[in-house]
């Protein structure tokens, strides 16, 4: 089927960008209706139309309005929108995540669309810390003590909601996990490490030894991939859940393999959680400790869903994971606002939200 058209809110983001890349070469999509609260600029931005509008405004009917004529006319709208600072405003990121879908989901009904995709996540499981893997069917209550995953569980039951009272409407959610690329190098510096680490001249050689807690493992996924993921369940016009993630899982040994020496020094989980909590505190680093709570306890994906669609990662895990270190090495970034490749700190606009 040719023509399609696919609105993305969030347009400006890491997945976002790459999935403004998959779908300017799709030749079922014939126009792309990009969302964001600020307007990027260059490529892969300039292919798509722009919509300026903030979800997350303290009103919402606004936005709400203008989501709703935006929306008029597409096939389907990909929600891509997710807050993770400022983290010490709980009020403000859980306007932005929870009602900010509420407000886009709502919206494209009201518009009739016939397709809504939206970003889920791994970390909306319960706590499934052991070796198996878990398909679309585990439970979803989060992490308690994560305000991300807590936030992406009240998100997976408003999806429940939607699916419940618009059985007409195909409602999508991909639960994702770790999302590396190296234009979001900046953004992940930022975000989760802060101003006082010196990136460039950890990263410039080798690790001697990684420090980590004991036990951790993790799966990550290039964006391209994940875009990827995100054009095929377009393309079927799917619904339901689906894992995404690429192979293989990665052990505490093997991110001392590929970031260093491969010399691991394995810590007790409280004792590193402690100290990213003190960190965090101090402002000497941006994550706060609910996300080593989260690692802790994310489950292992099955990923066979997806895969029956088509789906297949291009990149391992390994291969994402070095991609991303490249960019926060050398701040690498793009054309968008939410990917700026500068080394400044969280500014004031950052600090309310982000998109």
């Amino acid at each position: 089927m040719t023509g399609r058209r696919i609105a993305v809110v969030g347009a400006s983001g890491n997945v976002g960008t790459a999935l403004l890349r998959a779908l300017h070469t799709d030749p079922e999509v014939d126009h792309v209706l990009g969302v964001s609260r600020r307007r990027p600029s260059g490529s892969p931005y300039d292919e798509a139309e722009w919509l300026t509008c903030d979800v997350a405004e303290p009103d919402g009917r606004e936005a709400v309005r203008a989501l709703t004529q935006a929306f008029a006319g597409y096939d389907t709208v990909v929600h891509l929108v997710w807050a993770i600072q400022p983290n010490t405003r709980r009020d403000v990121v859980r306007r932005t995540n929870v009602e900010g879908t509420r407000r886009v989901t709502g919206a494209a009904v009201a518009a009739g669309v016939p397709q809504v995709v939206v970003a889920s996540s791994v970390a909306a499981y319960s706590p499934s810390p052991g070796p198996t893997p878990r398909t679309e069917t585990f439970a979803t209550a989060g992490v308690r003590t994560s305000h991300y995953s807590v936030d992406k569980a009240a998100q997976e039951r408003l999806l429940d909601e939607l699916a419940a009272a618009h059985p007409d409407v195909a409602v999508a959610r991909m639960r994702t996990s770790l999302v590396f690329q190296r234009d979001a190098g900046a953004e992940i510096a930022r975000l989760f490490v802060g101003p006082v680490a010196p990136l460039r001249a950890l990263l410039s050689r080798p690790l001697p030894v990684l420090p980590l807690p004991r036990g951790l493992r993790l799966q990550a996924t290039h964006a391209d991939d994940v875009a990827a993921a995100y054009a095929v369940v377009v393309r079927h016009r799917a619904s339901g859940a689906f894992n995404v993630a690429a192979d293989p899982v990665l052990t505490g040994h093997d991110l001392a393999d590929l970031l260093g020496s491969g010399r691991l020094v394995e810590l007790a989980p409280a004792l590193v959680r402690a100290a990213v909590d003190l960190g965090w505190r101090t402002r000497a680093v941006a994550a706060d400790p609910g996300w080593l709570d989260m690692a802790m306890n994310a489950p292992i994906l099955d990923t066979t869903r997806i895969r029956s669609l088509g789906w297949s990662p291009q990149r391992t895990a390994g291969e994402a994971m070095l991609d991303v270190v490249a960019g926060m090495r050398e701040r690498t970034g793009t054309g968008s606002p939410a990917l700026r490749p500068d080394d400044r700190t969280l500014d004031r606009d950052d600090l309310r939200r982000r998109d």
